[in-house]
């Protein structure tokens, strides 16, 4: 390897170093939204383990309002890992799929 490339190699490094200083705290930020969000799906997930369970039902074991927990359900459907079934009063029950 030259010096050119050598000194080019050390710039790079230096400006990574100083970019990963700068988003430190957004990636700081995102890291903790994403562990939250896991937490929000695992303990959605736990409570429908359980049984089938309606959005009000499964938004009181896991402590968080139905509208939150309407949409966790509606994104956990979209991705195959939730399904809808039968109608419980004016609620349809969700459970996790096979």
């Amino acid at each position: 390897m030259g010096n050119a490339e050598a000194r080019g190699n050390g710039a790079d490094r230096e400006e990574m170093k100083a970019l990963r200083a700068v988003r430190k705290e957004t990636i700081r930020r995102v890291s903790a939204r994403v562990k939250e969000q896991k937490k929000i799906i695992a303990s959605i997930s736990g409570r429908l383990k359980k049984g089938p369970g309606t959005v009000p039902e499964i938004a009181e074991a896991v402590g968080l309002p139905p509208g939150e927990v309407l949409w966790w359900i509606a994104s956990l459907k979209k991705y195959g890992v939730v399904v809808e079934g039968e109608k419980q009063g004016a609620y349809f029950t969700y459970r996790l799929t096979d």
